[in-house]
């Protein structure tokens, strides 16, 4: 078996692991980062790609290009965590040991959970903006939706980006509305949760613009099967477990997700699979020289590059405390960002802690809809994330 060891080791390269590295990198630490990808994607924009606003392509880099100077790159997957002795193996047989191990291994996207989707995923009017593969064929089956019914869905797990199954919705009613044939297209939004979001001082904006534009919202039903060949989507109470089928002509559907599975099966994992951390420190539970962040962690807060970027420096202050034997003083409350577009004019800029408090960035009332968040999201928040968090600047 090939040996190696580093001080820092990172699993995962996507926007925690780079963002963490670019920072660690700059301090002179040597780092490596565990990660068998060749792209790396800017995801938030997947959504205006979705709603035929920016071509996917934009959205795509080459990993290489990011690796920070000074950083190694193994170019591998993990297959087991040894903690207990300080060391990774990866798929490859390479035994990788570390000082300090930091997870940052994203999220899993279970595609297979629902009973049908593989098979009809791009195909008939089934969609999802959560594949870069299949995220243009949203903005195909929109602008081809001439009347009948466009169902957008919500699982019950959490999901990356908790927001954008209800952006893409508002954006399809939006253009519907624009092209003419909106009184000829049913809207409607069925979500696992309860309510159209989570946060009390920005449901009521959702609510209205839903009443306002005539959006069907139906909540605690779980898709669970596509039928393709009837375009039928099936969908479980979550009170009462039964089964109730509803018609589609298009349907966006978010897939449920998970911790990955190779951290489901390690000593990392809560209950559920999640790296279990201190939701102040981003410290591991048990094991003091292993942190977490990202959507991989156990962290209680919305899924978002945002909650990414503010989880950094608080991760990097409390490695240096620890590395020097120190008590952990850095504290991550919560923050989290979701950029809701409710059109191609407007954005509801939701910012938010562990209670649900506002968090906000800019000294207006963020719970209006905006074009000028709008422009945020399309034009400034790409910029900062290629050439700020990225770069360990931002």
């Amino acid at each position: 078996m090939t040996k190696r060891k580093h001080e820092v080791v990172i699993v995962g390269g996507g926007t925690a692991g780079i963002s963490v590295a670019a920072r660690l990198a700059k301090k002179g630490k040597d780092v490596a980062i565990i990660d068998p990808t060749s792209k790396h994607y800017y995801q938030p924009l997947w959504t205006l790609v979705g709603g035929g606003i920016v071509p996917k392509e934009s959205t795509e880099r080459s990993e290489r290009d990011l690796i920070p100077a000074g950083t190694t790159w193994i170019k591998d997957r993990v297959e087991d965590f040894a903690p207990d002795e300080n060391y990774v193996t990866t798929g490859e047989g390479t035994k990788i040991e570390y000082e300090y191990l930091i997870v940052a291994a994203g999220i899993q996207i279970d595609w297979d959970k629902i009973k049908g989707l593989p098979e009809a995923i791009g195909k008939e009017g089934v969609c999802s903006n959560y594949s870069y593969e299949y995220v243009d064929k949203t903005w195909e089956f929109i602008r081809g939706t001439k009347g009948g019914r466009a169902l957008f869905t919500q699982p019950s797990t959490p999901i990356k980006c908790g927001g954008a199954p209800q952006k893409i919705c508002y954006l399809a009613e939006d253009f519907f509305r624009k092209e003419g044939r909106r009184d000829d297209v049913e809207v409607v939004f069925a979500s696992a949760g309860g309510s159209i979001f989570g946060v009390d001082h920005y449901r009521p904006t959702l609510e209205k613009h839903c009443e306002d534009s005539g959006i069907v919202t139906k909540f605690n039903i779980d898709l669970v099967e596509i039928k393709a060949d009837t375009k039928e989507a099936v969908f479980k109470n979550m009170d009462t477990g039964e089964l109730t089928t509803e018609k589609y002509d298009m349907i966006h559907v978010t897939p449920p997700m998970s911790a990955p599975d190779f951290l489901k099966r390690s000593p990392l994992g809560n209950d559920a699979g999640w790296v279990d951390v201190d939701k102040d420190t981003l410290q591991h539970v048990r094991y003091d020289n292993v942190f977490a962040i990202g959507d991989s962690s156990s962290l209680p807060t919305s899924k978002t590059g945002a909650a990414i970027r503010k989880q950094v420096p608080v991760l990097i202050k409390n490695l240096e405390h620890a590395q020097k034997g120190e008590a952990l003083t850095a504290v991550y409350d919560g923050y989290t960002s979701c950029p809701l577009v409710t059109g191609y004019d407007s954005l509801v800029m939701a910012e938010f802690d562990y209670d649900g408090n506002p968090k906000e960035t800019f000294p207006i009332d963020q719970r209006e809809e905006r074009y000028s968040m709008y422009l945020v999201k399309r034009y400034l928040l790409p910029k900062l994330y290629w050439h700020g968090m990225l770069k360990g600047r931002a």
